[in-house]
């Protein structure tokens, strides 16, 4: 992969001193630049920021030397319209705020001390309530396999991004599937790292623990690298988790053991039905982890139902989000329906959902058995229209938006890391395969994963 495109590659260059941040910025830029507008995966690009930040990175590297560089020395990375930039709105998608973050958010600061050099924020619907690229505010992001499809969400800007080599890197957060749903109907790499691996500061939690902090990527050592440096919790966090034992860097470049896959033939949610495209993708999916020395075998699967915690920490968590807004009256239509639905929800209720959470989690925990991994498709069908939620009611969103996430949301309930993986392309759209490691092991997820792109 070329040095310009790679982030570790971009990295590894800078520190040796064969490129400097300010060439890697400015290559990215141009293809940034360069992106068909239709696609508008980016709200905001920091042309001039990003230019001054790449050049006093280079400075500092020639003053002091290579030890000064991070680990992601260099790299071009863009963030989602939810995470909080110094001197930037915050938009969340919508027009809820209006006055510029007063100091980055925590994985930010993780970025910078990295070496990453933030150039966009990236489009989002409000909220992050649906799992699509359609903004009222920022105007619908496309799929850049197909502009008439949609590249899913909530975390579209993100994936496009990736997809399209803008970046190497893209931030997005997942409360119901918002990384691994774009990272499928794009092609790349999206992980929805465990429950409490990546902090939330300065919010304590997002959506009750809903939803996380992610990235998005087109190889698993990029991703690898990413998650070594934003992965940690912070004071405020409700939700923590100890450090993984291995350097996720490590575990991409260790040749894996031979693992269990248990490939679920049935949907998490009942009655629903994986379209033959998404089939076929994912046969030749499992193919290829038994070329690669796995042992998958197929099973039908005792899901938990995760309906209930899932509704209800969605919708108190909506509400708590607009509360944190400077503008509440703001919110579209639709995104305000949601919140008056949560401000219904006594705690009382939340902490039942929290309990009862608790209970899918050990269910997902006891649908692994012997396995090692979980595989079951990300998406059961293929991207959708690009504008399908336009003139929706809110009640008709909802339900078009629910097989979306069918095969997604659990794992926001149950709070293990999930990885959507490019399985194949149907119909000249990608499929994404989803895999599913126990509570803290993401570096089993990015092992098969690298070891995959590497046959």
């Amino acid at each position: 992969m070329d040095e310009l495109t790679d982030a570790v590659g971009i990295a590894r260059a800078v520190r040796a001193g064969r490129l400097t941040a300010g060439a890697a910025v400015a290559a990215a830029l141009d293809r940034i630049d360069a992106l068909a507008p239709e696609l508008n995966a980016f709200t905001l690009v920091r042309h001039e920021a990003a230019r001054r930040e790449a050049a006093a990175l280079d400075r500092l590297l020639n003053a002091v030397g290579p030890e000064a560089a991070g680990p992601l020395a260099g790299v071009p990375v863009a963030v989602k319209e939810e995470y909080d930039v110094a001197g930037e709105v915050t938009t969340l998608g919508g027009r809820g705020n209006s006055s510029a973050a007063r100091a980055d958010c925590a994985v930010v600061r993780r970025l910078r001390r990295a070496g990453a050099i933030l150039v966009g924020r990236t489009n989002m619907p409000e909220f992050g309530q649906f799992p699509v690229g359609e903004s009222a505010f920022h105007g619908d992001c496309l799929n850049p396999w197909d502009n008439e499809r949609s590249p899913g969400g909530s975390s579209a800007g993100s994936a496009v991004a990736v997809a399209t080599g803008a970046v190497p890197i893209a931030l997005g957060a997942d409360g119901g599937g918002s990384l691994r749903i774009p990272a499928s109907a794009c092609g790349v790499l999206g992980l929805k790292p465990t429950r409490g691996r990546v902090s939330s500061a300065p919010l304590s939690e997002h959506w009750f623990g809903l939803a996380g902090f992610g990235a998005i990527t087109r190889t698993a050592r990029d991703m690898a690298a990413v998650m070594d440096v934003i992965s940690g919790n912070e004071a405020v966090d409700r939700w923590r988790l100890d450090s993984p034992e291995r350097r996720f860097s490590d575990a991409v470049t260790a040749r894996p053991r031979r693992l269990r896959i248990l490939l679920a033939t049935n949907p998490v949610m009942p009655g629903a039905r994986t379209t033959p495209p998404v089939a076929r993708a994912m046969r030749d999916f499992t193919a290829a982890l038994r070329r690669a020395g796995h042992d998958v075998r197929q099973a039908r699967v005792a899901w938990p139902v995760p309906t209930m915690p899932f509704l209800t920490l969605y919708f108190a968590g909506m509400r708590a989000e607009a509360q944190q807004v400077e503008h509440p009256d703001r919110l579209e239509p639709r995104t305000g329906t949601s919140v008056r639905l949560g401000s219904l929800i006594p705690q009382p209720v939340v902490r039942a959902a929290l309990r009862h959470a608790e209970r899918v989690r050990d269910g997902v925990e006891a649908a692994f058995g012997r396995a090692d991994l979980l595989l079951l498709p990300t998406l059961l069908d293929l991207p959708g229209g690009a504008h399908d939620l336009h003139g929706r009611s809110w009640l008709s969103a909802m339900l078009a938006s629910t097989p979306a996430v069918s095969n997604t949301a659990i794992f926001n309930v149950s709070g293990h890391p999930a990885l959507s993986v490019p399985a194949g392309v149907s119909h000249g759209l990608p499929v994404g395969a989803q895999l599913v490691a126990r509570t803290g092991r993401e570096d089993l997820l990015l092992a098969v994963a690298a070891q995959l792109h590497t046959h």
